[in-house]
């Protein structure tokens, strides 16, 4: 499964246009975020991303979760957001 990676940086609207291709190539993907504000990123361009797939006839549906991972030598819990046509 594709992992994207968002930050509190990241723009929703490029998020979401990333998501919405993988979701029509693969079905599914995986958006992490640590921190609150990577968070509200993420969820912000999941519901953008609806936006762009449901003309096409698409509804995303998002499974949250917790992930371990590791930064910069560090463990670190992040947010999984699951993606995937229903």
């Amino acid at each position: 499964m594709e992992v994207l990676k968002v930050s509190s940086h990241s723009s929703p609207n490029s998020v979401a246009g990333a998501i919405a291709g993988v979701i029509r190539e693969k079905k599914m993907v995986e958006v992490q975020a640590v921190g609150a504000g990577a968070a509200n990123q993420a969820v912000k361009a999941i519901a953008i991303a609806r936006g762009y797939l449901a003309p096409i006839g698409v509804d995303l549906i998002c499974i949250p979760a917790f992930a371990n991972i590791q930064i910069d030598g560090e463990d670190r819990t992040a947010i999984k957001l699951i993606c995937e046509e229903r």
